[in-house]
């Protein structure tokens, strides 16, 4: 199972701490991977959920373990001439990452290949899946692995 950490929340939401750069390299240095929403512009990149924030470095895209969520089409342009882990959706029920994962949008149907995207907010009975993404990241790897 791959267990996603939601904008680097482990344990909850955190709107105030969701997408710093802080905030995503705890939840990398506790072990888990990370979704963030990225955005490009004016040749620049930045983090930030609902607009562009925090300005980055390329050099961190490049991390191990990183899932982009680009949230502007120049972003997802932009990534298309690296080979980064990115993906873009608005309302599509799934879509395919640049790597080849199967990203579900929250609430539909799972398969084995299926990343589930906030399950907390579902009502899955089984979550029949390569991986979790979800702000409750550490509370699901606790759960599968018996600690």
């Amino acid at each position: 199972m791959i267990f996603i950490s939601h904008r680097g929340n482990l344990k909850g939401p955190n709107p105030s701490d969701e997408n710093k750069l802080d905030y995503i390299m705890n939840a990398l240095n506790e072990n888990f991977e990370v979704e963030i929403d990225l955005w490009y512009k004016k040749n620049k990149f930045y983090l930030g959920h609902d607009e562009p924030l925090f300005e980055i470095n390329f050099d961190f895209l490049e991390k191990k373990n990183l899932w982009i969520h680009t949230k502007n089409l120049d972003c997802f342009y932009e990534l298309s001439k690296y080979n980064l882990n990115y993906f873009w959706h608005e309302k599509d029920k799934v879509v395919l990452t640049s790597k080849g994962f199967v990203w579900n949008y929250p609430g539909t149907i799972l398969s084995e290949k299926s990343i589930c995207v906030l399950p907390e907010n579902n009502d899955y009975e089984n979550l029949n899946c390569l991986g979790i993404c979800s702000d409750f990241i550490k509370d699901y790897y606790d759960r599968y692995n018996n600690i």
